[in-house]
């Protein structure tokens, strides 16, 4: 990810022209209302394929992908923890939530009983 990266230009037309056909696959789907149900949703499929199809064409979709396979590849860098250590993790978090939860329940109470002292409220 150090390499240095071209400036290109901001042409996002691809973007552009592909989210306009997967709308206007929708939008046959209400035009064609008095056409069967498989041909209206054809319609919206043929949208979505060809949108994503110039989306991927597009200097933006070629980008995109290449964003994709670098997530891949950086993932595959990463240390994952082993059971043992997923395990101790998981139990401290457990843990610390149940302290804390015990903590916020008794300065509740305790607020609750003040408020009820400070106002005459309590029995």
């Amino acid at each position: 990810m150090n390499e240095q990266i071209e400036e290109q230009g901001t042409g996002r037309g691809g973007l552009w022209v592909g989210v306009a056909l997967l709308v206007a696959g929708v939008a046959g789907y209400y035009v064609l209302s008095d056409q069967p149900g498989w041909l209206r949703w054809l319609v919206v499929v043929a949208g979505l394929v060809l949108g994503v199809g110039v989306f991927a064409l597009s200097s933006t979709g070629k980008g995109f992908w290449q964003f994709v396979l670098d997530s891949r590849n950086e993932l595959r860098k990463v240390f994952w923890p082993g059971k043992q250590e997923t395990l101790m993790t998981t139990a401290v978090v457990f843990a610390f939530a149940i302290i804390a939860g015990v903590g916020f329940w008794l300065l509740d109470l305790f607020l609750a009983w003040a408020t009820r002292h400070l106002t005459g409220q309590g029995g």
